[in-house]
């Protein structure tokens, strides 16, 4: 079995959520595609733990903090968006378990819960660190238990062992995890960065980037301490925890992004293991996520996206529908049963757009409900007429009426929708035809991707 599912590297801008950045998360948007693949990557592995690493929790200067309550809340309140929430369980069998590997190791953790939060003056909230590579986790569906650590201030070689023995306790409980490394690189990238221009943060964040990239890992912990205080960057240690969880595996890194528009240097990175990459479950949300980005595109910016060059979308041809939905209530859908664009990307793009700003059956989609929205996508296979309902099945087939130039269409495997007579009768009404009109009966098959 294996220990470590997926691994990745998140940086945690909030700009980069689209209800908190707003047209500003235009600027981000290369981040932002690499954080939602990540996270679909998690969604198709076999994890059933994340284990969290960030800055921004209570931290100490001589032991690693853990989060030791029995659940793990927050939200994006301090950025404007308190209707963003996050719930996990923690997972307190593993925990323990990293406490006591942690000990043989020598090396102090420090539990907060509410009494010794108190104690501290420090929260038990759910950091910025942590929410904003959750809220792609959550978007993608990833729900899974959570352990919450923030790093501390140790030695390099310290904190490679904590990760050592995190990865002996996952081990011990026969776990797999997914690692969600927070970590933004240098804050002084640009005169009008958090902390002023400096060289250092370019040659920090050039010199990291490619020893992840060569995967050296004693490099990484060769770093010299005052380069990077030079530049000023938060997720070094988070880094290299995350490489002592990892430590024994087979890695080839996958550098998704890389940029630093407002002077803070966002990386991405794919560090799962070669062995647990073969695993994972094949997804095809890239339909999904190219609805989402032209929708969310178009909201936030009136900008119609161009299709994703090197897409295998983009080579395709079919008739295509996208549904959304709030709390799964159906909240647009518009589509078309034979392809009219010149590829089924351009096809995805347009009709994600007609969902959400001109199905006539509600109003145009806000900016506060994109975080809301949840997307489906269907392709059509080509349509066949059918002779009667005996030859329908509304779980496997949609199906299409046709009178004159009036026509309806209705998708297959709706709920609510148990008979074939049923599937009809409302294709029939969304056609304006009557029954005891003469109408032509097709049939036809659909990829639904979610």
């Amino acid at each position: 079995m294996k220990t470590i599912a997926h691994a990745g590297i998140y940086p945690h801008p909030a700009i980069v959520i689209p209800a908190v950045g707003g047209a500003e998360q235009a600027k981000v948007a290369a981040t932002y595609t690499a954080m939602q693949e990540l996270a679909r990557r998690v969604k198709a592995s076999s994890a059933d733990v994340l284990v969290l690493i960030t800055p921004h929790g209570p931290m100490f200067r001589d032991a690693i903090a853990v989060l030791a309550g029995d659940m793990h809340t927050g939200s994006l309140a301090q950025f404007g968006v308190p209707s963003l929430t996050f719930t996990y369980r923690n997972d307190k069998d593993l925990l323990a378990a990293i406490e006591l590997e942690a000990d043989r190791a020598g090396i102090r953790m420090a539990g907060i819960d509410k009494r010794s939060a108190a104690a501290y003056g420090v929260s038990v909230a759910l950091d910025h660190g942590a929410t904003v590579p959750l809220y792609f986790l959550q978007e993608a569906g990833v729900r899974l238990p959570l352990v919450h650590i923030t790093f501390g201030l140790l030695p390099p070689d310290r904190l490679y062992a904590f990760g050592q023995a995190v990865r002996k306790a996952l081990m011990r409980q026969k776990r797999q995890a997914a690692l969600v490394i927070s970590a933004d690189l240098s804050h002084r990238l640009k005169p009008d960065a958090p902390y002023g221009y400096s060289e250092a943060g370019r040659e920090f964040d050039g010199q990291l980037v490619n020893l992840l990239e060569q995967y050296d890992v004693q490099g990484i912990l060769k770093i010299s301490q005052e380069l990077r205080e030079e530049a000023a960057e938060c997720g070094y240690r988070s880094i290299l925890i995350g490489l002592g969880i990892l430590d024994g595996d087979h890695v080839r890194p996958e550098v998704l992004s890389y940029e630093g528009p407002f002077g803070v240097g966002y990386l991405v990175a794919d560090l799962t293991p070669a062995s647990a990459r073969k695993d994972m479950r094949p997804v095809g949300s890239e339909h999904v996520m190219l609805a989402k980005k032209a929708l969310e595109s178009y909201v936030l910016e009136g900008k119609v996206i161009d299709p994703p060059p090197g897409s295998p979308l983009g080579r395709q041809r079919a008739g295509a529908f996208v549904s959304l939905k709030i709390n799964g209530r159906l909240r647009g859908c518009i589509g078309t049963i034979e392809p009219v664009r010149p590829s089924l990307a351009e096809e995805i793009i347009a009709n994600a757009i007609s969902a959400g700003m001109h199905d006539p059956r509600f109003p145009p989609v806000t900016q506060k409900e994109l975080p809301l929205l949840s997307y489906s996508v269907d392709v059509l296979a080509p349509a066949e007429e059918v002779a009667g309902l005996e030859e329908l099945d509304p779980k496997k087939y949609g199906v299409i009426v046709s009178c004159g130039n009036r026509r309806g269409v209705l998708l297959p495997d709706l709920e609510g929708v148990e008979t074939a007579e049923e599937q009809v009768r409302i294709a029939l009404e969304k056609a304006g035809i009557r029954p005891e009109e003469e109408y032509r009966l097709y049939r036809f098959q659909v990829e639904r991707y979610q």
